[in-house]
């Protein structure tokens, strides 16, 4: 009886691609709520890696993109509007 293992699985990079435009898209919706300052920088950087690396997920990749952005945009209006570094309710 011979024993064989099986060569270990490979991650591809389409499937890599898929996680991180999810994870991109997840990432700028919580954004919007709390630490923009960190997640929307974050989003943006893992939806442009995600849409370089061809992503089969392109519209969430686009959603994270826009999302990363509007984080920022949303942060730049609270702080100008309370002239302070961060903002709060």
């Amino acid at each position: 009886m011979e024993l064989t293992t099986a060569a270990p699985r490979r991650r591809s990079a389409t499937r890599d691609a898929d996680g991180m435009a999810v994870a991109s898209f997840i990432l700028g919706l919580v954004g919007l709520l709390a630490l923009n300052v960190v997640l929307g920088p974050v989003s943006i950087v893992l939806a442009a890696t995600a849409l370089f690396r061809g992503t089969t997920r392109r519209g969430r990749a686009f959603l994270g993109l826009g999302l990363g952005v509007a984080d920022l945009v949303v942060l730049v209006a609270f702080m100008s509007a309370d002239n302070t570094l961060s903002w709060s309710f």
